[in-house]
């Protein structure tokens, strides 16, 4: 019985588990096929990590990887109760308190490596962290979107390292006391795209939801539902980015202007982007953000424990 060292922290309020030694042989090669050997050979060792009983639906976890590219600081691969992620705003931030934490790297500029690309992170003297994202763009502006028991629902397809489908406006407030009915809200939205059979660029699920209002403290509040209908306590790394594209794509904000996103529990995220290629329609989004260390410890998965592989729901 091999234990599994992980680091726990938490960005702007969602948790991260990042995964240390104890994890399976994916052998060597791109990130996305790692992710595919992981996710069709070795998906107990997900369950096992983040469900129930040594975890919880709102946790996500990073495997921490050599990088294909020699250059970057590390490589990882995101996942969370249901099954596997592109990118990870908030994740990747956790990441970079964990490196820090371990000594395993200074302030300064470092490159990370995902199944969906390269990011570009930079560990300030503060502690805060800035992720340079993968291109993020809209891929659908305006689309009416019947939902059965809501009515029709306005919004956005963009992609921020993960598919968005963003909403304008809410039928309750954006706060903690709210969000089963938020939850509820945003998850008839995403089974009537399913239903519908609305997807992302090359048929891509949309598997995040991310419901926006004014705020009084920041440029916007949201809401994001996660595919495993856990909602994000942060303001969504990810999300913020897809939010980005679409501002950028209706001319709403220039490249390098700041915009302050926050999420649910009143944490804020600070935002920016500039142009690829000299145009507005595809945009390099920069997320700011800090993560705080929770636990450093260790995870045994006993032979004869009925959950050992998770409580899967």
């Amino acid at each position: 019985m091999l234990p599994i060292e992980f680091v726990d922290s938490h960005t702007a309020g969602e948790p991260t588990r990042v995964i240390l030694s104890g994890g399976p042989n994916l052998g060597s090669g791109p990130l996305a096929e790692r992710l595919e050997r992981l996710a069709t050979e070795h998906d107990a060792f997900r369950s096992a990590v983040i469900n129930e009983p040594r975890g919880s639906d709102v946790l996500v976890g990073a495997l921490l990887l050599e990088p294909p590219d020699p250059t970057c600081a590390a490589g990882v691969i995101f996942f969370n109760n249901v099954g596997y992620l592109g990118m990870c705003g908030h994740g990747t931030i956790g990441v970079m308190a964990t490196l820090a934490h371990l000594g395993r790297l200074q302030a300064g500029q470092h490159c990370i490596e995902t199944p969906v690309g390269s990011v570009q992170a930079t560990l300030h003297a503060n502690a805060e962290v800035s992720i340079e994202n993968v291109v993020s763009y809209r891929y659908r502006r305006n689309l009416q979107v019947p939902v059965p028991g809501v009515g029709t629902v306005n919004g956005d397809i963009a992609w921020g390292g993960n598919w968005f489908f963003l909403v304008d406006g809410s039928p309750v407030e954006l706060t903690p006391g709210n969000s089963d009915k938020l939850t509820e809200y945003a998850w008839a939205i995403r089974s009537a795209l399913q239903q519908q059979k609305i997807t992302g660029a090359d048929a891509a699920e949309i598997d995040h939801i991310e419901i926006s209002t004014p705020s009084r403290t920041a440029d916007s509040r949201n809401f994001v539902l996660c595919p495993g209908k856990a909602y994000d306590r942060s303001p969504c790394g990810t999300g913020t980015s897809a939010k980005l594209a679409c501002l950028a794509a209706d001319g709403r904000l220039a490249p390098g202007q700041i915009w302050r996103q926050e999420g649910i529990l009143g944490t804020a995220f600070t935002g920016s982007y500039r142009m690829q290629n000299g145009s507005t329609d595809t945009i390099v989004p920069s997320i700011t953000g800090r993560a705080y260390i929770t636990a450093h410890g260790h995870l045994l998965l006993e032979p004869e424990d009925p959950f050992r592989d998770g409580i899967r729901i």
